[in-house]
């Protein structure tokens, strides 16, 4: 059955299209979710932005660029940098009216975060970085644990499961799911989930081959590693402490560097999206943070 967008709003920033999806009453206090590379906005689970909008809050999720419904670009050329991405959520919360929202970031996302925090201090009430390494992805940090071995050969193409037919619904499903496999290390893998979850991206994705591609030859910039120290926004680090591609030690140097921020090791949590047995969790440390 193909996926309801009935719900989903389409809008025009920066001369591009982004989906985009809200929970709860507009008159609270928002809270923007961003997604991680590869992620279209349905990785925010429908009942895990419910329990943040039942806590007071006015949930917004989105496709970014090269996701689920929003402008995709010619697979390997993505016509945008990282930069982009940070101005897109920036003026989405303007789409809105929000002049000042709680910001989630994952992963890439957590990056694009990070640079909201440093360049506009003035829109953020708080920020969480969930899977976040510091200065983002794509900067190079010697001192912390490098990806694990298994997660190094899916990146240079030695390990990982054969591209898909990306017109069959069931191939693409598979793909997507074994593709998250490696990156819950070694926490439990909710297998049912992920593949359901991969259905629905098929359902609704513009360009998949885009979307599991050009966010990862992103040009992230200068590196802002140095300037983290100069955060005034509250801060809250959640890391998964089964993580095999940023481990545990870069959520805890994210914590440090930070002034004031406050870490949450999640046990059996891992990479990337977040699946259904640690919802709670995560959602408790969201609103204790942004309350």
């Amino acid at each position: 059955m193909a996926y309801d967008t009935g719900k989903e709003k389409l809008i025009e920033i920066n001369g591009i299209t982004l989906a985009t999806e809200t929970f709860g009453q507009a008159d609270n206090p928002a809270l923007l979710l961003i997604q991680g590379a590869g992620n279209s906005m349905i990785s925010w689970g429908d009942e895990f932005c419910r329990q943040l909008a039942d806590s007071g809050k006015f949930v917004i999720r989105y496709d970014s660029r090269d996701a689920g419904r929003s402008t995709s670009y010619e697979v390997g050329n993505p016509g945008y940098t990282l930069r982009d991405l940070e101005s897109d959520a920036a003026m989405l919360l303007d789409t809105y009216g929000v002049q000042k929202a709680h910001v989630v970031g994952l992963s890439q996302g957590a990056a694009i975060t990070q640079l909201l925090a440093i360049d506009h201090p003035d829109r953020l009430l708080s920020a969480t970085l969930i899977s976040g390494t510091p200065g983002g992805p794509g900067h190079d940090n010697p001192d912390l644990p490098p990806m694990t071995e298994g997660i190094a050969k899916i990146y240079s193409g030695e390990a990982g499961p054969a591209e898909p037919d990306w017109s069959n619904r069931d191939s693409v499903a598979d793909y997507l799911m074994e593709g998250e496999r490696p990156f819950a290390g070694d926490a439990p893998f909710d297998a049912e989930w992920f593949r359901t979850t991969g259905a629905t991206v098929f359902d609704r994705t513009v360009n998949l081959a885009a979307q599991m591609t050009n966010p990862f030859l992103l040009d992230a910039g200068d590196p802002w590693r140095e300037k983290l120290a100069s955060i005034t926004t509250p801060t809250l680090v959640i890391h998964g402490q089964n993580d095999p591609l940023f481990p545990v030690e870069h959520g805890e140097a994210l914590a440090k560097e930070i002034p004031g921020a406050t870490l949450v090791k999640i046990p059996d949590m891992g990479h990337a999206q977040i699946a259904p047995a640690v919802w709670d969790r995560v959602v408790e440390a969201i609103i204790k943070h942004t309350l």
